[in-house]
C-alpha cells in the first residue's frame, strides 16, 4: 500500500482500516464477553424456544369446553403424559405445552366455576411454537459482532457457555512534548496534560487495552527510543504531538530511523489536518496532533478504523444528518464540526476551536462537511463519538 500524502479524509479511513489485520482470537467464558468482539460465527445449539410453550399464564385445555381441570403445568416441570380431550390444566408462561393441547385461555379471561372452566379459545391460541425465533444450527451472530448484555443474553439461551472473541488490541499512549505539566495549576509556560487523561477511556471504549502510557520530551533521540520500546509491547502506538513541520517536531524523523512505512501522512481536514499513521512491520502507530480537539479527531477519523479491523470489525459506515444552520469549509478540505444530533438533524456546538474541549464535552459526534459552503438544511454525514 502507497502512502496517502494529504488524503481525501474519507479515503484515509478506508486506508486506515485496510492497514492491518486481525487479531489472533481468544475462548471467554460467557460472562466474561461483554463488549467484546465475535470472531467466528455463532450458530444456535437448540430451537429457540428449545419446547412449544405458553405465551401466558392461563389454562392449556383439549377438545370441546367446558373443561375439567385436572391440575397444573409448572415451568421446568412438563407434564409426562397427554392431556384428555375434555379437560385442562393451569400452565405458567414458559411452561412445556402438554401433548394433546388445543390452545391456551389466558388466565383473565378464564370463566371458572368450582372445578370448571368455561372460555373461548381459538386452535393454538398462545402457543409458542418450538423453534419459532431460530432453529438449531442457524447462524444467530455473525463474526465482527460486538456484545451487548442483550447479545450474551440470546447466546446463553441458544445453548453457549464459551465463545471465541477477538483478542483486544494492546495499545501504548506516548504523549510527546516539553511544555506538558500533569498536576495543578499550569505556570511558567506550561500547559495541563488534556490528552493523558482521556485517552485511554476512548481507547477503552473503543475495545483497546492500554497497557503503558509514557511522557516524553521533544528529542529525537527520546522519541525513537520511546517508539522502539513500545513497538515491543504494543498492537498499536498512539502519539500525540510532534506530526507537524517545527523546530521541535520530532515523529517523522523518528519513524524514518526505525524504517517505518508511512500510511497516510496529513489529511485534508480541519481540525487534525497533520494527523498521520504508520506501519512498523506488524505494529501500527498513529500520530494525533497536539491540539485537544485535533487529537481527538485524529482518534476518531484513523484510530476508530484501526481498531476496529484489528477486532475483525467492518469500516463503520456513516449515516446522514441534516444541518440547521450553513456550514463553510476551506477549499479541497473536509471539516468535522462537533455537535449534537437529535432525530437526523445536526445542531452545531461551540467553541470549535482546535485546541479547545469545552464544545467537544457538549457534543455527541461531528457533521462531516465537505469542501465548501453546505447551505442549511443540506445532507451530510454523521460521525458519532464511539
Amino acid at each position: 500500500m502507497s502512502t496517502l500524502h494529504e488524503a481525501r479524509w474519507d479515503l484515509a479511513r478506508i486506508a486506515a482500516s485496510k492497514s492491518v489485520t486481525r487479531l489472533p482470537s481468544e475462548f471467554l467464558n460467557l460472562s466474561d464477553c461483554a463488549n467484546r468482539t465475535l470472531a467466528a460465527d455463532i450458530l444456535a445449539l437448540v430451537d429457540l424456544p428449545t419446547y412449544e410453550t405458553s405465551a401466558m399464564d392461563g389454562y392449556a385445555v383439549s377438545g370441546i369446553g367446558p373443561w375439567e381441570i385436572v391440575g397444573d403445568v409448572k415451568a421446568g416441570a412438563p407434564m409426562s403424559q397427554a392431556l384428555r380431550s375434555g379437560t385442562a390444566v393451569r400452565i405458567a408462561t414458559g411452561a412445556v405445552i402438554p401433548p394433546g393441547t388445543f390452545g391456551v385461555v389466558r388466565w383473565e379471561l378464564a370463566d371458572v366455576v368450582d372445578a370448571t372452566l368455561n372460555a373461548s379459545v381459538n386452535e393454538g391460541g398462545e402457543i409458542r411454537p418450538a423453534g419459532l425465533e431460530c432453529r438449531k444450527g442457524q447462524v444467530i451472530a455473525h463474526a465482527g459482532t460486538v456484545l451487548t448484555p442483550v447479545w450474551i443474553g440470546l447466546l446463553a439461551s441458544a445453548g453457549w457457555d464459551q465463545l471465541e472473541v477477538t483478542r483486544k488490541p494492546k495499545v501504548e499512549i506516548i504523549l510527546l512534548g516539553d511544555e506538558i505539566q500533569l498536576t495543578g495549576i499550569p505556570a511558567d509556560g506550561f500547559v495541563r496534560d488534556a490528552l493523558g487523561p482521556q485517552l485511554p477511556m476512548w481507547l477503552a471504549r473503543m475495545g483497546a487495552e492500554v497497557v503503558a502510557m509514557s511522557y516524553v520530551a521533544d528529542e529525537l533521540p527520546l522519541v525513537v527510543d520511546a517508539i522502539a520500546l513500545a513497538r515491543t509491547r504494543a498492537d498499536l502506538i498512539v502519539t500525540t504531538g510532534g506530526t507537524a513541520d517545527g523546530p521541535r517536531d520530532h515523529l517523522h524523523d523518528a519513524l524514518e530511523r526505525l524504517e517505518a512505512k508511512l500510511v497516510v501522512d496529513r489529511v485534508k481536514v480541519r481540525p487534525g489536518h497533520p494527523m498521520l499513521l504508520a506501519n512498523l512491520d506488524s505494529v501500527a502507530l498513529l500520530g494525533l496532533p497536539g491540539n485537544p480537539q485535533s487529537a481527538i479527531v485524529g482518534l476518531m477519523s484513523l484510530g476508530q478504523p484501526v481498531l476496529h479491523a484489528l477486532l475483525g470489525q467492518p469500516l463503520r459506515e456513516l449515516e446522514n444528518v441534516i444541518t440547521i444552520k450553513e456550514i463553510s469549509a476551506r477549499e479541497d478540505f473536509t471539516r468535522l464540526v462537533l455537535g449534537t444530533n437529535s432525530e437526523g438533524r445536526f445542531d452545531e456546538g461551540e467553541h470549535l476551536g482546535s485546541a479547545m474541549l469545552r464544545g467537544l464535552a457538549h457534543a455527541t459526534g461531528f457533521a462531516v462537511a465537505p469542501s465548501g459552503v453546505c447551505l442549511a438544511g443540506s445532507r451530510v454525514q454523521w460521525l458519532p463519538l464511539v
